[in-house]
C-alpha cells in the first residue's frame, strides 16, 4: 500500500500520509512522495484546494528517527531548496490534524494555508527532546505565525500544545470533533473552490508575499495582482451583485 494516497472529489485533492504503524512518520521514501503528490496537485488544473491529512487518527510524527537510526539515512531539509516545503504551493493547501503533529509533522501542517485541528490534535517540536534539529521550516514559519516569544516557549521546550492552546495562539484556525477534522478541511475545501478562483489566488498570493516588502511595495505588487481579476471574474461579480446575488448575508457563489 502506497505511503503516501491522493483522493479526489471533483475540485478537492486530499492527500493522506499512510504509515499509521509509524504514526505517519516520513521516511525517505515517502518525503519523495509527498513532495511528488504537492507537484501533481499544482499541475493539475481541474484542483482547486487540496487537504493533507493522516491515516488512522494521527496527522504525521516527523521524520523517520527510526530510518535514521537503523539505516543511517540523511534527509535532506524538507524546507531547503528543493525540498517538499521549500516554497509555498501556487494554490491553496489546508491540514486536517487529528492527533500528533509534531517535529516534522509540526512543519508539514505551517506548510498549509490553514490548520483544522480535532479535539485530539496535539503540536509540538517534540524532536527538540532529541537532539534532532528542525530543517523543515518551523523555526521560520512558527514565529511569523503566532509571534516569537510564543514559538520560542514551543521550540525551546519541545512541550505539547493541544488543540484549544494552539486555536488560542493562532496556530490552528479551526477546531472540530474528535475524528472530524478531515471532514471539516475539506468542506471548507469544497467552498473555497467554488469561490471565483482568479481575484482568490491574486489576493492569497499577495498575503503570502508581502512579507518580505515595505508598505509601498506591498501594495503595488496587490494592485498589480489585481488587474487581471478586476478585468476577468470583478466584472462578472459585480453584475451578479447588482442583479441581488450576495443580499442579505447569502454567498454570492450559491444565488
Amino acid at each position: 500500500m502506497s505511503k503516501i494516497l491522493v483522493e479526489k472529489d471533483g475540485p478537492v485533492r486530499t492527500i493522506v500520509l499512510n504509515r499509521p504503524a509509524a504514526r505517519n512518520a516520513l521516511d525517505l521514501d515517502g518525503s519523495a512522495l509527498l513532495h511528488e503528490a504537492f507537484l501533481d496537485f499544482e499541475r493539475d488544473e481541474s484542483a482547486a484546494v487540496a487537504v493533507v491529512c493522516g491515516a488512522d487518527g494521527t496527522f504525521c510524527a516527523g521524520a523517520d528517527l527510526n530510518e535514521m537510526a537503523d539505516k543511517g539515512a540523511i534527509y535532506s531539509p524538507w524546507a531547503g531548496t528543493d525540498g517538499p516545503l521549500s516554497r509555498p504551493l501556487s494554490k491553496p493547501l489546508i491540514a486536517a490534524v487529528e492527533g500528533h503533529a509534531v517535529a516534522g509533522g509540526l512543519g508539514i501542517a505551517l506548510f498549509c494555508d490553514m490548520r483544522v485541528a480535532s479535539e485530539t490534535a496535539v503540536f509540538g517540536f517534540f524532536c527538540r527532546r532529541f537532539g534532532v534539529p528542525g530543517s523543515d521550516g518551523t523555526s521560520v514559519r512558527l514565529p511569523r505565525l503566532v509571534g516569537v516569544g510564543r514559538a520560542l516557549d514551543i521550540l525551546n521546550t519541545g512541550r505539547a500544545v493541544d488543540a484549544h492552546e494552539a486555536k488560542a495562539i493562532g496556530l490552528a484556525d479551526r477546531v472540530a470533533p474528535e475524528g472530524q477534522a478531515r471532514a471539516t478541511a475539506e468542506a471548507i475545501a469544497r467552498s473555497m473552490a467554488a469561490l471565483p478562483q482568479t481575484a482568490l489566488l491574486a489576493d492569497r498570493w499577495s498575503a503570502l508575499n508581502q512579507g518580505g516588502m515595505s508598505l509601498a511595495e506591498a501594495l503595488q505588487a496587490e494592485a498589480e495582482g489585481a488587474e487581471r481579476a478586476k478585468r476577468t471574474s470583478a466584472r462578472d461579480g459585480a453584475a451578479r451583485f447588482a442583479a441581488g446575488a450576495g443580499r442579505g448575508g447569502a454567498r454570492a457563489d450559491e444565488q
